[in-house]
């Protein structure tokens, strides 16, 4: 079984990593956006730790999935909330685990229904292997290859806590 660093650890790096290329690439306002649910729960510490004064924007990605039939998936569909305009924004999409790639296909698909964005910024807590799709995360605090019969999730919201299990 793979050993996990507590959640508190991975968030203060992460929410470090985020600072630093926020930093580096001179983005001053960007519009932080939190896939439901952990990254939702994320992208609200981050945006309170980055005091910004627009509001944070959530996005429940359900009917958007290409997987949605498949699988068993019977989501708890939950509003979107993005306010404002995107247009030429830079947007900080945060997610909790980037494992197929199919979750930040589906937000994106979603985001360009609200708009078209300068860049998008992804930025998952962390990335555990098994792509399906050509998606790479931009910023990530933690990397781990985990096989395929084991779930990586993130609970919380408070506290946040790291769940590894073997299916």
């Amino acid at each position: 079984m793979t050993e996990l660093p507590s959640a508190t650890e991975l968030y203060d790096r992460f929410e470090g990593l985020v600072r630093e290329r926020l930093k580096t690439d001179g983005v001053q306002r960007p519009l932080v956006v939190g896939i439901h649910t952990g990254g939702a729960w994320l992208a609200q510490r981050l945006h309170r730790a980055l005091a910004l004064s627009e509001p944070l924007g959530t996005l429940d990605i359900s009917f958007y999935r290409d997987d949605f039939s498949s699988g068993g998936l019977h989501p708890q569909v939950r509003p979107s909330s993005l306010s404002g305009d995107i247009d030429g924004r830079t947007i900080l999409l945060v997610d909790d685990v980037l494992y197929s790639g199919r979750t930040v296909r589906a937000a994106m698909n979603e985001l360009f229904d609200y708009g078209r964005p300068e860049r998008v910024i992804l930025a998952v807590l962390v990335d555990r292997g098994g792509r399906e799709l050509p998606i790479a995360a931009d910023i990530c605090a933690l990397q781990l290859d985990l096989p395929r019969g084991q779930h990586l999730k993130l609970r919380g919201p408070d506290p946040l806590q790291l769940e590894l299990k073997t299916a």
